[in-house]
C-alpha cells in the first residue's frame, strides 16, 4: 500500500510503498476513502523535519537534554547510534480521514466490517491506503454524509473542543483570530451553536470564505479592527476569543485583550507565543484556557491504546464523542464543509499538495486526498531482488533497538536478511531499506509463513514475546527473542513445550554474558573451588510517566530489564541460579515499582545481590559489578573499565556483547554451538516478580 511520510532527517515529503499495518484488540483496520490535509498543523511538522539540526535542537531543547544525559551514561558511540536511528525515522502525515472498515479488534464495540467510518489520530488516521486506528477514534458515518465531508471530522473536533473550552452559548459574541481551516470550522460551529461570530485574518481569501458563511470577516488593521469589534459587540467586547492562528511571537496574544469584554475567556488552539504583558490581562481579569487537541482522552494511553472510555457522567465530550458530534451536525446540515475544499489530489500526487502548501503559490484551505483501488492487503514490498530465494533471517519488529543493534549485528554475520515486519508497516519498510532485507511484509505471519525464513528475530513489545516465540518454534524456525522471554509462568511453560517438540535453537537477548568484560572476569576468577559473591548495582534513571514500561502488560522493569543482570550474574558465577527474592520500593503497584533489590542464590553456594535504582545522579555510571571470592576481586564499571585485583584497564569502545551474542546464535543454528539455558533465569525472574507482588 502507499503512505505519505515526512523523513525526520529532512528532504521533501514522500509517498512510500509499505506493508499494510496490523491491528490489536482495541483497533480497527480501515481502507481509506478520503483524507484531509490540515495545512497549518502538517506544515509545522514538515518544516521542523526539513530544518537544520541546529534549528531542530533549538525547537526541542528537551530532546537535546536527553541526548546529553544519554551520552554521559552510555557513551558517545551508543548515543550517536540512537540519534542516527531517530533521524532515519519517518513521520506519518495526516490525522483526519474516512474509509471502509476491513477488520475490527475483538475489544471494539459498535463497529463492523463494511461500515463507513470517520477516523482520527496522528500516527493512526494517516494519509495511507490502509489505516490501523484506535476504536475510540473511529465513528460510524451517518446516512447522507459523504466520505470526503466525514474526513473533516477530526479537524473539526479540534475546533469544537476549542469552542467548548470557551464556554459560550446562544447570543454570545465570539471572535476567532486566524481563519485557516481550523478557524473556519470554529467559526461555523460557533454560529451553529447560536453565537454571533467575527473572524480576523490578514489574507483576503480566508476572509472571503468566512464572510460567505455568515461571519463578520475583518482584515487585521489594529485600532480600526478593534473599533469594529467594539461596535459589533455594543461597546462591550467579545465574550470569548478563540485563537486558531499560528505565530511564534506574542503579537497575537498581546493584541487579544483589546478585543475582550471584562472577564472574557480566551482559548488558545493555535501555536502562538505566550510572553504576556500582565497589565491588560489583569485589568480585564481575562481567563486564559488551552484546548488540547480533539478533547479529553487525547494523549492518554488508557483511552487511545487500551480502549478505556471515560464515563459519560464525568467526561461528556471526549475526543471520540466530539467526533460523533461533528458527524451528527454534518448529517443534520448544521455544518457545511464542502466549500472549504480548495484543492484535490490523488494520493500518488500528495507531494504536489505539500509543495503547494510550502510555496503558497495560490490560496488554499482544505486539501483533500483521494484514493483509488488498493493493492492486495498482504502483498509484500520487495526491496531487494538480489537475495530473492535465499534462506536466512526474518525480523518481527522494527523498532529502534532492532534497527540500531540487532540488524547491524546480523549484517556482520553475512547471513541473508529475508523479511521484516512491524505493526505499522512503515518502520518495516525503512528497516528493510537500511539493513538490506529482501522484503518488508505485513505482520508476524508474513515472516513466520515465509519458507525462506529459517531463523526469526523477535523484537516486539514484551507481552507478545512468548506467543510469537512458541509460534515460531512450532513452525520449525530457530528463534532469537529479545528479553524477556515471557511475562508469566504459563507463557513460559508454553514456550518450553514448543521448544521440547522441535530441534530448533532458542536464544534470549541476554547479551552481557558475551561481553569481553565478563569473559575477562570469568577467566580471572578461575574455575577453582569456593563460591562467589556478586554485587550488581544499576543506576537506571527515572522513566517519564508516558513511557511504555508503565504499562502493566509489559511486565515492568523487573521482568523487562533486571532479567539481564540475573543472567549476567549466572554467567560470572558459572552455575545455575536456584532461588531468588525481590523487594520493590517506591510508590505505585508492586509490579511496576522501579527501585528494586534482588538476592539470587546459586547451586554452588554463590550469592548475587542486584540493586536497581532510579534516583541516582546522571554522572554516576549506569552499571557497576563487583565479584569477590577465591581470594580475588574483579570490578566492571559500565563495561568501559575493568579492575582486576586493584589493577585497572580501560575497555574502549564499550562492548556489552551484542555482536558476539548474534554470532553465537548463528553458530548454534548451524550446530556449531550449544545454546545456554535461558529458561531457568526467565523462570526465576518471573517468580521474583510474584514474590514482590505478594502472590507466594
Amino acid at each position: 500500500m502507499k503512505q505519505v511520510v515526512q523523513p525526520v532527517s529532512g528532504g521533501p515529503v514522500e509517498v512510500l510503498d509499505v506493508p499494510r499495518p496490523v491491528i490489536g484488540p482495541t483497533e480497527v483496520l480501515v481502507q481509506t476513502t478520503a483524507s484531509i490535509i490540515s495545512p497549518g498543523t502538517e506544515r509545522a511538522v514538515t518544516a521542523l523535519a526539513q530544518s537544520s539540526l541546529l534549528d531542530k535542537a533549538r525547537a526541542r531543547p528537551d530532546l537535546v537534554r536527553q541526548v546529553l544525559a544519554k551520552a554521559k551514561t552510555e557513551g558517545i558511540q551508543s548515543t550517536v547510534k540512537a540519534v542516527r536511528s531517530r533521524l532515519a525515522d519517518d513521520i506519518p502525515l495526516g490525522y483526519s480521514a474516512a474509509g471502509i472498515v476491513l477488520q475490527v479488534g475483538e475489544a471494539v464495540a459498535d463497529i463492523s466490517p463494511g461500515d463507513l467510518v470517520a477516523t482520527g489520530g496522528a500516527g493512526s488516521a494517516n494519509h495511507a491506503e490502509i489505516q490501523a486506528v484506535p476504536g475510540l477514534l473511529t465513528s460510524r458515518v451517518p446516512d447522507g454524509v459523504d466520505a470526503e465531508s466525514a474526513a473533516f471530522a477530526t479537524i473539526a473536533s479540534i475546533a469544537m473542543h476549542g469552542l467548548r473550552q470557551a464556554d459560550v452559548g446562544p447570543g454570545s459574541k465570539v471572535v476567532v483570530v486566524g481563519l485557516g481551516l481550523v478557524g473556519q470550522l470554529a467559526a461555523r460551529l460557533a454560529m451553529a451553536s447560536g453565537c454571533d461570530v467575527a473572524g480576523i485574518d490578514v489574507s483576503e481569501h480566508p476572509l472571503a470564505v468566512a464572510e460567505a458563511s455568515g461571519v463578520l470577516a475583518l482584515a487585521e488593521s489594529g485600532t480600526d479592527t478593534t473599533a469594529r469589534i467594539r461596535e459589533w459587540s455594543r461597546g462591550r467586547g467579545a465574550d470569548a476569543v478563540i485563537i486558531t492562528a499560528a505565530d511564534k511571537t506574542s503579537r497575537i496574544t498581546d493584541r487579544v485583550p483589546e478585543l475582550c469584554r471584562d472577564r472574557a475567556t480566551v482559548v488558545v488552539v493555535g501555536d502562538v507565543g505566550l510572553e504576556l504583558d500582565r497589565t491588560p490581562w489583569y485589568e480585564h481579569e481575562l481567563e486564559l484556557r488551552f484546548a488540547r487537541s480533539y478533547g479529553p482522552g487525547r494523549y492518554e494511553r488508557a483511552y487511545e491504546d487500551w480502549g478505556v472510555d471515560h464515563p459519560i457522567g464525568y467526561s461528556r465530550w471526549t475526543e471520540g464523542r466530539n467526533l460523533e458530534a461533528v458527524l451528527d451536525m454534518l448529517a443534520a446540515g448544521r455544518l457545511e464543509v464542502a466549500d472549504l475544499i480548495t484543492h484535490r489530489f490523488p494520493l500518488e500526487s500528495a507531494t504536489d499538495a505539500y509543495e503547494l502548501i510550502e510555496s503558497r503559490a495560490e490560496p488554499y484551505l482544505g486539501i483533500a486526498l483521494s484514493y483509488g483501488k488498493t493493492p492486495s492487503p498482504d502483498e509484500p514490498v520487495i526491496v531487494s531482488t538480489e537475495r530473492s530465494g535465499q534462506a536466512g533471517i526474518g525480523f518481527i519488529g522494527a523498532g529502534a533497538f532492532a534497527g540500531t543493534v540487532l540488524a547491524p549485528a546480523f549484517q556482520k554475520t553475512g547471513e541473508p536478511l529475508v523479511a521484516v515486519s512491524s505493526s505499522s508497516g512503515l518502520s518495516a519498510r525503512r528497516l528493510a531499506d537500511a539493513a538490506g532485507f529482501a522484503k518488508a511484509v505485513s505482520g508476524p505471519d508474513g515472516v513466520l509463513d515465509d519458507p525462506d525464513v529459517t531463523s526469526v528475530v523477535i523484537a516486539t513489545p514484551h507481552d507478545t514475546h512468548a506467543e510469537l516465540t512458541s509460534k515460531a518454534l512450532r513452525a520449525g524456525k530457530h528463534v532469537f527473542c529479545e528479553k524477556p522471554l515471557a511475562t508469566t509462568i504459563a507463557e513460559l511453560d508454553d514456550v518450553i513445550d514448543a521448544l521440547d517438540a522441535t530441534d530448533a535453537v532458542l536464544f534470549v537477548g541476554f547479551n552481557r554474558r558475551w561481553s569481553p568484560a565478563v569473559a575477562k572476569v570469568v577467566e580471572h576468577m578461575g574455575g577453582g573451588a569456593g563460591p562467589l559473591v556478586v554485587n550488581y548495582r544499576v543506576n537506571a534513571g527515572v522513566l517519564p510517566e508516558s513511557h511504555w514500561y508503565h504499562d502493566r502488560r509489559q511486565g515492568g522493569r523487573l521482568l523487562g530489564e533486571v532479567c539481564h543482570f540475573v543472567d549476567t550474574a549466572a554467567a560470572l558465577v558459572g552455575a545455575a541460579p536456584t532461588s531468588v527474592r525481590a523487594i520493590g520500593g517506591g510508590p505505585g503497584e508492586a509490579q511496576l515499582r522501579q527501585d528494586l533489590a534482588l538476592v539470587v542464590g546459586f547451586a554452588d553456594g554463590s550469592v548475587a545481590t542486584i540493586t536497581y535504582a532510579t534516583g541516582g545522579h546522571h554522572s554516576t555510571e549506569k552499571e557497576r559489578i563487583e565479584v569477590l571470592g577465591r581470594g580475588r576481586t574483579a570490578v566492571i564499571v559500565d563495561f568501559r573499565e575493568l579492575v582486576l585485583d586493584g589493577k585497572s584497564t580501560s575497555l574502549r569502545p564499550q562492548d556489552k556483547g551484542h555482536d558476539r551474542q548474534i554470532v553465537e546464535f548463528v553458530e548454534a543454528t548451524k550446530g556449531h554451538r550449544d545454546a545456554p539455558d535461558f529458561v531457568a533465569v526467565s523462570r526465576l525472574v518471573i517468580e521474583a516478580a510474584a514474590t514482590m507482588l505478594g502472590d507466594r
